[in-house]
């Protein structure tokens, strides 16, 4: 139809064009009491602004009702209210638009197209020092490329892990992180930084003076890294930063940072070519650090502006983790301990709730699996900059509330369930199978819920998956915020809304032919939100479950 799938952020736009003001005047509606009279509202205060009087002149209202074009819902109405102008879309033209197939190929979603690597400093150290502080930029680093693939964006995880026990770990939290050696090159790369250390005037020999402390064995020189900050007029750097003591290992992570961004190499193959990023640069590095190690990567940042003074590493950029606080340790708590211990809880509440059934050995993927999403979820929930408070003692987090990872995952598993019985009631002949969209009736869509789930979730979940995988650059100083918590709070609030209209509405009814084109209509619509919740959980490595 050449109508394109419609989007949040197009039918905003062409909703302020018709009242022809530069200003963003309209916004989307969201509760469900609004949207039972509108979809989308100008306010009052700033019709009273933009037009004399506030009153919108008629040949404006009727530009509202005809909007139209391609990714813009098509308006059934326009009135105007105490609260403002306030506009209802045809609804279940919007149903039929949003659940029908998009003819041809999928388009590629790379509008941001480039690369990225991502850095996560916490995976150098040996396994046993991995703590809960660390596991949170794991997660986060691991997310993110997932989010940044989606997008078409290249992505190139640093460092490669070297410790079998760190593997392990990773592995048992589904974390897809690259392992191996650094690569040949290596020791080429130190060489050559070593060379420009020699040549750099920031660098001077580490003079021992009398009854001074013996220095590392390893140290080579000693740089100032403080006048350097001065001298190039670099803001957001830590001010107590002064001397830096070079040694082997800092030189050697700084060589596996300079492969990377030189073999750009992708972990997608599926990932657009090195296209630009709108900088004109063909990489950028972000380290994703906690605030614990912050301090230690400023100092890594400008060793390498100092001895490698590229392109790319003036596009260093800094995501920093919160503090994560754990209440009543006995000792510090390892990431693997600490996974062990949910899984533990996870494992007690599910034969509490389900009884010998969790026992059986079917059920040690899916206890894996909750456990996974429990920690995902209640490490990646809350803003990166905020501080997490794990209480390990709760093992609410792992099974109880509408916050947690295992609601989301048993609301995904629900739907799972519900179609897998349509299926089976299909093939012993009790409902007919499901017709061609095209021959869908989708004004039988009137339940409240069904209208929350399309424009609530379905329509803007594209620019959701968007918004997440965004890297802005740095107004002022190297700290960037990225929006790593947006997924998992859109997959716990799809969770809530999903599991109330599910409890109040009866999908799969009596098997009267009166009653089918509803049932159709739903089932189309339930389907496309299970896609939807898999994709989301795609980005955090959680694979759907069948049952729960």
């Amino acid at each position: 139809t050449g109508e394109g799938r419609p989007g949040v952020a197009a039918t905003l736009q062409a909703l302020n064009g018709a009242l022809g003001r530069p200003a963003a005047l309209w916004v989307k509606e969201n509760g469900a009491r609004n949207l039972r009279h509108r979809d989308f509202l100008a306010p009052r205060a700033a019709l009273n602004a933009a037009f004399p009087g506030g009153q919108v002149p008629a040949d404006v209202m009727a530009g509202v009702t005809s909007l139209g074009g391609p990714g813009v819902l098509a308006v059934r109405g326009c009135q105007e209210t105490p609260a403002g102008l306030a506009v209802q879309v045809r609804r279940p033209e919007a149903f039929r638009r949003l659940l029908a197939p998009l003819p041809g190929p999928a388009p590629a979603a790379g509008l941001q197209a480039g690369w990225v690597v991502l850095h996560c400093p916490a995976l150098r150290g040996p396994a046993a020092a991995l703590r809960p502080r660390h596991l949170r930029t794991v997660l986060l680093a691991d997310h993110l490329a997932q989010l940044l693939c989606a997008q078409g964006v290249g992505v190139r995880l640093v460092p490669a892990l070297a410790e079998e026990g760190s593997r392990e770990v990773l592995r048992q939290l589904r974390v897809d992180w690259p392992s191996g050696s650094s690569g040949s090159a290596l020791p080429d790369t130190v060489s050559a930084l070593k060379r420009a250390l020699g040549r750099s005037p920031c660098a001077a020999a580490c003079e021992q003076g009398p009854g001074a402390a013996a220095l590392p064995e390893d140290v080579i020189c000693k740089v100032h890294l403080k006048s350097f900050v001065e001298q190039q007029g670099l803001v957001g750097y830590d001010p107590n930063l002064d001397v830096l003591l070079v040694t082997e290992g800092k030189l050697r992570s700084l060589a596996e940072l300079q492969q990377a961004v030189l073999q750009r190499a992708v972990s997608n193959p599926v990932a657009l070519p090195a296209s630009r990023f709108p900088d004109g640069s063909c990489c950028s590095i972000v380290h994703v650090v906690s605030c614990e190690e912050e301090f230690r990567q400023q100092q890594l940042d400008l060793l390498w502006r100092i001895l490698d003074p590229g392109a790319h590493t003036a596009l260093q950029k800094h995501l920093v983790c919160g503090p994560v606080k754990v209440t009543n340790p006995s000792s510090p708590i390892g990431a693997d301990q600490y996974f062990q211990l949910r899984k533990r809880q996870m494992y007690e509440a599910s034969v509490m709730k389900y009884g010998e059934l969790a026992q059986d050995e079917a059920w040690t993927e899916v206890i894996d699996t909750l456990t996974v999403a429990a920690i995902r979820f209640e490490m990646l929930s809350t803003a990166h900059r905020s501080q997490i408070t794990l209480d390990l003692e709760d093992s609410s987090i792992s099974t109880k509330g509408t916050k947690s990872g295992a609601f989301v995952m048993y609301n995904c598993a629900r739907l799972a369930t519900l179609f897998d019985t349509y299926q089976r009631a299909v093939e012993r002949g009790t409902y007919p199978a499901l017709p061609p969209v095209s021959e869908l009736n989708f004004s039988c869509l009137r339940e409240e819920g069904e209208w929350l789930l399309l424009f609530n979730y379905l329509l803007p979940f594209p620019e959701v998956l968007q918004q997440a995988a965004q890297l802005p650059t740095p107004t002022k100083g190297i700290r960037i915020t990225a929006n790593t918590e947006t997924v998992c709070k859109f997959l716990i609030q799809l969770s809530m809304d999903f599991s109330s209209y599910y409890n109040r509405v009866h999908v799969l009814g009596e098997p009267f032919p009166h009653l089918f084109d509803q049932m159709f209509a739903r089932l189309q619509l339930l389907g496309a939100v299970r896609d939807m919740f898999h994709s989301a959980l795609a980005t955090l490595h959680l694979p759907p479950l069948s049952q729960i």
